[in-house]
């Protein structure tokens, strides 16, 4: 190969449609538009639809471009989309951001609709939370609308969007994990199973859920499935119907764990000044464009982060303290944070065919600086993470390291070996400085006033 060529490489995301697909080109991505798709693009960009959903920020904005195409014998264009800051996906969204991202799609079919054009799929994985808000990111999402057809993906918005959304709503929050199980998206007759008996009651569920799975069921084994025709009209009436249900769906974060860790902590108000005060000094001192902000529980230090700019993502375990932010995030029109649901012990991996549709936590990485404030004790004594071992996880996540160390003096770890035996002989200040020093060199490091916790700065070796 010549070495002055870019390298190009197909992402293992896109192969499945045969309209096109997305490659990176020296690092830039870019995405070919295929000639078979060639009537439905000419439609999106001249009838004004794309204008409009850029206009409305419902569709991510891109640029035609002159490349070399990865297959030239099939090439219509070559557009090179804006580029996101971090991938998320439906098993990592809060309740909330599930059903934003839900209206939003029911949104663009509404008005695709309005140029003569429908939404083709309607997956959860085209979704995307950009500068805080979901945008659809697949450009080849439409297909030029046929008078009588129906809406080609009722059923995956169904099992993607409706019927996760119902089993949080409904049954536990939690179950929005079923779609890291589930990469098409939650069947049917599984939800069915799954929702309590009162929600027969609530006519979107019975329609879109109840009666959907048995369609499903009495047509699995038919070779043939009677066609039915749609005027325009009730096809705008299914998607009314659609999104009056997925309003109806609420949750409400409650009995969590560590959805109040704010008002509970142990900090004196000058401890807690004094903390807040030195992540402001260190985010100056590195000036990083993005945060990783490890056990972030309701955001109140990934703010900090966030107000300097900084592309701060807010991960935490418990769905209610996501929820909470993610709800302070819209109302406060806060773009440059996005708050996650990650369990650190057991993050997202990689998934779908060749376990590269989904891309794994460390793949979507490195951020610039990682906060790990307050998480250490209960990584290593909650989970039994040698800290050896929570050092090592933690230099694959990124470059500079603002960490806390608690020690077991402190009251927040006495409550957690009330109810265990304390085998953690290597769980003590020297102890940690000694694990993290084989793969952090130490810039900084200061007690917190009032307190026996401290507070360090690191970079990777």
């Amino acid at each position: 190969m010549n070495q002055h060529m870019p390298l190009q490489q197909n992402l293992g995301s896109s192969f499945r449609d045969p309209s096109g697909f997305l490659f990176r080109d020296a690092g830039v991505l870019y995405r070919q538009v295929n000639q078979i798709y060639q009537a439905n693009y000419d439609q999106l960009i001249q009838s004004g639809l794309y204008k409009d959903l850029v206009r409305h920020k419902l569709l991510i904005p891109h640029q035609e471009v002159t490349l070399g195409a990865p297959r030239p014998d099939l090439v219509y264009r070559i557009i090179r989309p804006e580029a996101l800051d971090f991938v998320s996906y439906p098993y990592e969204w809060s309740f909330s951001q599930y059903k934003d991202a839900a209206l939003t799609t029911l949104k663009i079919q509404k008005l695709a609709l309005h140029y003569g054009m429908s939404l083709k799929d309607s997956s959860a994985y085209n979704i995307q939370f950009h500068h805080g808000q979901p945008v659809l990111i697949d450009t080849l999402s439409f297909e030029l609308y046929a008078a009588g057809q129906p809406w080609t993906p009722y059923r995956q918005f169904c099992q993607h969007f409706l019927a996760p959304l119902s089993l949080m709503a409904h049954v536990d929050v939690r179950m929005g994990q079923l779609m890291r199980v589930y990469i098409d998206g939650v069947p049917l007759d599984l939800v069915v199973k799954l929702l309590p008996f009162s929600s027969h009651f609530k006519l979107p569920l019975l329609l879109h859920l109840y009666l959907h799975a048995q369609s499903q069921r009495r047509y699995a084994n038919k070779t043939t499935v009677p066609k039915r025709q749609m005027s325009k009209q009730a096809m705008l009436g299914l998607i009314d119907h659609l999104e009056s249900g997925v309003k109806t769906l609420h949750w409400s974060p409650a009995g969590s764990e560590w959805g109040e860790y704010y008002e509970l902590h142990n900090y004196s108000p000058g401890g807690l000044e004094f903390k807040e005060r030195m992540l402001s000094a260190y985010l100056e001192r590195v000036h990083p464009h993005s945060v990783w902000d490890l056990g972030a529980n309701t955001g109140k230090f990934s703010r900090i982060a966030g107000k300097m700019n900084c592309l701060t993502i807010a991960f935490d375990f418990d769905p209610a303290a996501v929820e909470i932010n993610y709800r302070q995030c819209v109302a406060d029109h806060e773009s440059h944070i996005l708050p996650l649901v990650s369990d650190l012990t057991n993050p997202s991996p990689g998934i779908g065919w060749q376990n590269q549709e989904r891309l794994n936590l460390y793949e979507r990485g490195p951020a610039d600086m990682l906060f790990a404030l307050a998480i250490v004790h209960h990584l290593a004594i909650s989970n039994n993470v040698p800290l050896e071992r929570v050092a090592e996880f933690v230099q694959l996540l990124g470059r500079w390291l603002v960490i806390e160390f608690v020690p077991k003096s402190d009251s927040q770890v006495q409550r957690l070996l009330a109810t265990r035996q304390d085998i953690f002989i290597d769980y003590h200040q020297d102890g940690f400085e000694q694990a993290f020093a084989n793969y952090f060199v130490l810039h900084d490091r200061q007690k917190i006033p009032e307190s026996e916790r401290w507070l360090y700065l690191m970079e990777k070796r």
